[in-house]
């Protein structure tokens, strides 16, 4: 009898925040930059004292639905180096524009204190990693997310997935791989154009899964693979590089998963990486340190089975609060360093850029959790034509190089946090799958009321075409 009661409230629990969320209220508007006119990206746009929010996209463009007891909240629009932009969600004026002003604060200010704080970049992140036992959730949870995942070459779009997703974690002090799950809830777009592309693919998955087969003899065209064959080396080679498991138990999750074994953001993370500290900005009225990330003495590594994937140095910037060091954002690059990367990323890539991180984080009961990620990597799909006989133009051996890769890119944005143990539990109950290319029937009621990242003008363009050619899952 308990037990049943306990179940009926946690699902009394689930519905009532499902119905809680059904948005009563949408605003959409763009931030500015006030000093430059320039779109302000990634803003975070949320309600005051909740969880829910979005970001603002590559135009500076933002939407989020509100729900009808949100109403007379306020709403807040915040970006590092700017102040922040605060107002009642029942007078805010969708007909202006947001201009946000610049915000620094002085440098020399925050580094002469007390002799006990640390003043040098490498000791301001080593404290910051030191304290994420402190800063990270201690507790289990889920959070709700919008994911966008598209696969493009320098001239179309191929492949778009966006999805509803919701990512469990049991607290920072659990294993990832083993503690952290995610599902993909609903589907809004699928879209898959890579049926002509992917021979290369197919070819690396026979090679891996049947090591004697000798492939040389084996003639391989499209119309002689079947397309149920060709999306399961298509699933294989996503979640073997960049699938939503791999993001987020792998070492790209930098402050996840520092414990796991050759973290990026390990013990050793002084031997591959410096810390420079830039200047002290502003973030929603907290001073922040804004971090250089550059190479250290030994190159990085990500140790992909059956990929090179080594010999990179980083690059990029992390951005980590004064006060509590805790770590607000982290943009991170690896660039091709070692002779033989340099020479496989110019050769297959054309770019000695081979991966693109940014990860966010939000504050939420003196913890913080992901808000955002951004995860942008080139695929070879086509091995092109490297014979010393080339006969072709050098037109068609351009044509041929923009269409051999693809850019990969992941793009999520968490917009709600749940933390009842009840409901938690009773989530956990179903089963979950994070196959974002399983088939579901599109839920107009739900989309309607679910906030997500805008489509930036050019990806507009770029989805309306794809939408007219796909043809992978029609068949």
């Amino acid at each position: 009898m308990k037990k049943s009661f306990v179940k009926y409230l946690a699902t009394l629990s689930l519905v009532f925040v499902t119905v809680s969320s059904f948005a009563q209220k949408e605003i959409k508007n763009t931030i500015y930059d006030f000093t430059t006119q320039e779109p302000v990206i990634g803003a975070s746009v949320y309600i005051k004292n909740t969880t829910i929010g979005t970001i603002s996209n590559i135009d500076g463009k933002f939407l989020l639905q509100i729900p009808k007891k949100n109403i007379n909240d306020t709403l807040i629009i915040s970006s590092i180096g700017f102040k922040s932009f605060k107002t009642a969600i029942n007078e805010f004026d969708a007909s202006t524009p947001i201009f946000l002003d610049q915000d620094v604060a002085s440098l020399d200010e925050v580094v002469i204190v007390a002799e006990t704080r640390p003043k040098t970049g490498n000791d301001i992140v080593l404290r910051a990693l030191e304290r994420l036992t402190v800063n990270m959730p201690d507790s289990s949870y889920i959070q709700k997310g919008f994911l966008r995942h598209r696969e493009r070459n320098k001239k179309q779009y191929k492949w778009l997935i966006e999805s509803a997703i919701s990512l469990y974690d049991s607290s920072y002090a659990s294993s990832a791989k083993k503690y952290l799950k995610i599902n993909v809830d609903e589907t809004r777009k699928s879209y898959d154009l890579r049926d002509v592309d992917s021979i290369y693919t197919y070819y690396s998955y026979l090679k891996y899964h049947a090591r004697h087969l000798n492939l040389q003899k084996k003639q391989l065209r499209r119309d002689t693979i079947k397309t149920t064959s060709l999306i399961k080396a298509i699933k294989w080679n996503d979640k073997r590089v960049n699938g939503l498991e791999n993001l987020f138990t792998g070492r790209l999750n930098l402050l996840r998963n520092i414990d796991e074994p050759g973290a990026l953001f390990g013990k050793k993370i002084l031997d591959k990486h410096q810390f420079t500290l830039d200047t002290v900005l502003v973030d929603d009225g907290k001073k922040i340190y804004k971090i250089k990330i550059s190479a250290g003495n030994d190159y990085v590594g990500l140790n992909t089975p059956y990929i090179y994937n080594e010999g990179y140095q980083p690059n990029g910037w992390i951005y980590i609060y004064w006060d509590d060091f805790a770590v607000k954002k982290i943009e991170y690059e690896l660039v091709a360093a070692s002779d033989a990367q340099k020479r496989r990323s110019r050769s297959l890539f054309d770019t000695l850029l081979n991966h693109k991180l940014i990860l966010s984080y939000k504050a939420y009961k003196d913890k913080m959790y992901l808000n955002y990620v951004y995860y942008e990597t080139p695929k070879l799909v086509k091995v092109g034509n490297r014979s010393s006989e080339d006969k072709r133009t050098e037109e068609e051996k351009l044509k041929d190089r923009e269409e051999q890769f693809y850019y990969t890119i992941q793009e999520i944005v968490f917009t709600e946090i749940i933390d009842d143990p009840l409901v938690v539990k009773e989530s956990l109950s179903e089963k979950w799958s994070d196959d974002i290319f399983s088939s579901k029937p599109y839920n107009k009621e739900f989309w309607k009321n679910y906030n997500v990242l805008l489509e930036s003008e050019e990806e507009e363009k770029l989805i309306q075409d794809l939408s007219m050619r796909a043809s992978l899952f029609k068949q």
